[in-house]
Parts: C-alpha cells; sequence; structure tokens
C-alpha cells in the first residue's frame, strides 16, 4: 500500500508542475487515468486484506431511501440526528465520540427516511486514514448526502471532504456524463467529438492517450456534450456513483447575520443550529427536494384509497409496472390494467397500462386478469 501512495504522490506532484494548455492535454488526461487506476488498486487491495470490496458499516437498509450525514468530527452531525429522529447519539465536547454508525427514521410526509449519523472522517479518509473508507462506503449506498460544515470553521473544509468523496468514486450534484463507449475487438480508436456544440477539452490525442493508459486498443468513444478527461475516465472506470449533496451549515447561532448572508452565494447549502433547533424543518424540506420521490397510494375495489401508507418510489422509476413490483413481484405476471385517480392522467379514473408513468400523489388500483 505505502508503494500505490508514494505512486499517487509522485504524480499528483508531476500534475501540479504541469501547465494547463493544447499541448500538455494529452500528457495531463494519462496522468489523470493512472492516478484513477492507482486509486483503484488503493481501494481493492485494502479491502481485499480486511474484507469485502466496499466493505462499510454494517447497517441493515430500512424505510423507502437512506440519507447520510458525512462531516469532520464534532461538527454537530449526532445532535442533529438526536433532534431530527429522537434516536440517541452520543454527544460529547471531544472528537470522534461517534466511533460506529447509528442510524435513525424519520417519517416525512408519508415516507420513511433512514437517517445515518457516520463517524467524523479526517483529511487523507480514502487513503485509509482514520475509519474513512468505512465511512466513505456506507456514504456509497445513501439516496442523498449530508454534508455537515461547522460555521465556525473555514469554509475549505467543504472543498476538503469534497475531495475525500470525490477520491472514492462519489460524484456530487453531478450527472453521468454524456458520453458513448464502447469497446470492440477490432478497428482502432474511432471518437466522434460533440455535433451539438463545441468539444474544449478533450481531442483524438487525448483520448488515445487515456484508453492506452487502460490498454484498450479498439473503442467507439462518441461525446453528446463539453465533456472533460476526467468523465471519460469515469465512464471507463464505470463505478462511479452520483449522489444529490446538501451542505449543512450548522451552529449558526454562533455568527453574525452579515456572515450568514455570505452563506448565501454557496449553492445547494441549508443553514441550520442543531442545538437551537433552527430550521431543521427547512433541512427536512431540502432533503425531500433532492430525494425527488413519488407517492402512490392504493385503492382496494370498493373501498377508500389508504392514505396513511404510501408506496414510495423513486422519480426516476415510478411506472406502474415499478408500482406492482414494489408491492409484489408476481402481481406484473396477472396484471391486466390499472385504474388511476391523479395529475398523470386526464380522466378520474382512467385505464392505462403497465408502462403509463404516475406522478406524486396518483392513488391506483389494480386491476388482474381472470
Amino acid at each position: 500500500m505505502s508503494d500505490i501512495m508514494e505512486k499517487i504522490a509522485t504524480i499528483e506532484l508531476e500534475m501540479s508542475r504541469t501547465q494547463k494548455n493544447k499541448a500538455t492535454a494529452a500528457h495531463l488526461g494519462s496522468l489523470k487515468a493512472k492516478l484513477a487506476k492507482l486509486r483503484r488498486d488503493l481501494i481493492e487491495g485494502s479491502t481485499a486484506k480486511s474484507g469485502p470490496k466496499g466493505d462499510g458499516f454494517d447497517v441493515t437498509k430500512t424505510g423507502d431511501c437512506r440519507v447520510g450525514m458525512v462531516g469532520f468530527p464534532s461538527v454537530g452531525k449526532s445532535t442533529l440526528l438526536n433532534k431530527l429522529t429522537g434516536t440517541f447519539s452520543e454527544v460529547a465536547a471531544y472528537e470522534f465520540t461517534t466511533l460506529t454508525c447509528i442510524p435513525g427514521v424519520i417519517r416525512y410526509r408519508g415516507a420513511k427516511i433512514q437517517l445515518l449519523d457516520l463517524p467524523g472522517i479526517i483529511e487523507g479518509a480514502k487513503d485509509g486514514k482514520g475509519r474513512g473508507r468505512q465511512v466513505i462506503s456506507t456514504a456509497r449506498t445513501c439516496d442523498v448526502i449530508v454534508i455537515v460544515l461547522d460555521a465556525l470553521k473555514p469554509l475549505t473544509h467543504k472543498r476538503l471532504i469534497e475531495h475525500e468523496l470525490e477520491g472514492f468514486g462519489i460524484r456530487l450534484n453531478k450527472s453521468p456524463p454524456k458520453i458513448t463507449y464502447r469497446a470492440k475487438e477490432k478497428g482502432g480508436i474511432n471518437f466522434t467529438p460533440n455535433n451539438a456544440g463545441e468539444t474544449t477539452y478533450l481531442d483524438e490525442d487525448t483520448v488515445k492517450q487515456i484508453l492506452s493508459e487502460y490498454r484498450i486498443q479498439h473503442a467507439d468513444v462518441k461525446l453528446h456534450d463539453d465533456c472533460t478527461d476526467e468523465d471519460l475516465i469515469d465512464v471507463i472506470e464505470g463505478s462511479r456513483v452520483y449522489v444529490p449533496c446538501i451542505y449543512a451549515i450548522n451552529k449558526i447561532d454562533q455568527i453574525t447575520v452579515e456572515e450568514l448572508s455570505l452563506l448565501d452565494k454557496m449553492k445547494h447549502y441549508c443553514p441550520v443550529s442543531a442545538h437551537k433547533e433552527w430550521n431543521l424543518d427547512g433541512l427536512l424540506e431540502t432533503v425531500w427536494e433532492y430525494l425527488d420521490l413519488v407517492r402512490i397510494y392504493t385503492k382496494p375495489r370498493g373501498m377508500n384509497p389508504d392514505y396513511e401508507d404510501p408506496v414510495v418510489l423513486p422519480r426516476r422509476a415510478c411506472t406502474v409496472e415499478d408500482f406492482c413490483n414494489r408491492l409484489h413481484k408476481g402481481i406484473i405476471k396477472s396484471f391486466k390494467q390499472a385504474l388511476v385517480w391523479g395529475l398523470s392522467v386526464k380522466h378520474r379514473p382512467q385505464r392505462v397500462g403497465k408502462d403509463h408513468v404516475l406522478e406524486d400523489e396518483d392513488v391506483v388500483q389494480i386491476i388482474k386478469k381472470v
């Protein structure tokens, strides 16, 4: 592991000394590809000795979704968990009070949200310092990450935590790169630039240099956006997770109004005071918005809809078929049609098929084949 760390440090030093221009773009792309491979080897090599790949804390996923709180020690994560869920997580005036993952559940708008209080990470967590690997491995399984920051500490802590998460393959508030990549057996490298606009960051030489680092000699690469060399590396690696992230600035009761107004310029942020219970409702509202969930109510034949216990689905997969599979995998085999009341249909009720896309708070009645 020390050899890999030395190689990583050497490449990072060379990258910092290399000027960024068109002449060095291919060389920098090659260095970034080497760095990504070494980081992957570091993660896989360490977990092979101590447990299965990506081994995190042994916390059973419960509820409809999972939200993880990540941050440096003593920023108020445990206090937030206590106030939001009523679950006890030890709070003290010293650092590293929480040594394992503490789960809690919030019932919000009919959905059960599992909230995880993860132990504080330190700089260098992605390289194995502290319990950083376990913390970040668990963070990869979350639907939303809340980075808790101390309003009294420098805002550079935000970038440090982002750097640690990105080093472990977590991309915050980003979409997967719009790149079509297909490996093949022959034909060489075929590179197609972005036809819809400019291609600023990638050229054929850079693409070939990056692919050669992965020993790929034959592939089709097509850009659908102005993507960077790091985007191409992410697509080739294929192990990246794209997670929405909220920056919860805690302890705002200890700063001035002028300092608070400066924080308003930060994107994806929510100011809170866990101790004084300020704006906790605002934090929950923001978490709900970033989760982007759809609540579907069931209606048995001849009965009123069940508004107490909705079926909660992610908006990216909320068809009638997804709804049936959430209830029971066997329902779709005998599915005939569904009656839907709500915003997704023109008539109340309306008969729809399994491919119909549902909207939030629709009411659905399943009709089976006789």
